[in-house]
């Protein structure tokens, strides 16, 4: 008798889905490689079957590599929200970034946007994404919102 194999790792949609699309077509998911372990029995030569301990040492394998795909979720999500705190604590801060033309600007950050993969900040009428932001220094009270640096 076998028992079931749970695959609710409790992580989010977005995640799922933003794994589901980066995932390289040549990587050995779980279900693969459940397909490739129930070929292998279906295909074992009935007078010589699989040794227990092998079938053990592969379902260890595959829990591991599902346990490592669990992890891997959880520290992406970590990534993302610990992105999220950062923009917010830019709130009324100055920051410095480098524009498409290549010179160095400075403002004040007025608010933050979560719509994007990267969080942005908005300085003036400028949305600056997260890891455009080369410096962060406290906000002067009389300071205009947009100075050249």
């Amino acid at each position: 008798m076998t028992t079931p194999i749970s695959t609710s790792f409790g992580v989010s949609a977005e995640t799922k889905a933003a794994a589901a699309a980066n995932k390289d077509s040549s990587a050995l998911d779980k279900d693969a490689f459940m397909k490739l372990m129930i070929a292998q029995l279906r295909n074992q030569d009935p007078s010589s079957p699989m040794d227990t301990s092998a079938m053990m040492a592969q379902t260890t394998q595959m829990t591991t590599m599902e346990k490592l795909v669990e992890l891997s979720d959880t520290q992406r999500e970590s990534f993302a929200l610990q992105m999220r705190m950062a923009a917010a604590s830019l709130v009324g801060q100055q920051v410095t970034w480098t524009d498409d033309a290549g010179a160095d600007r400075t403002g004040n950050v007025a608010s933050v946007s979560y719509a994007g993969p990267v969080p942005t900040v908005k300085v003036g009428d400028q949305e600056i994404a997260l890891d455009a932001v080369s410096s962060v220094a406290t906000s002067s009270v009389n300071a205009p919102a947009l100075l050249p640096a």
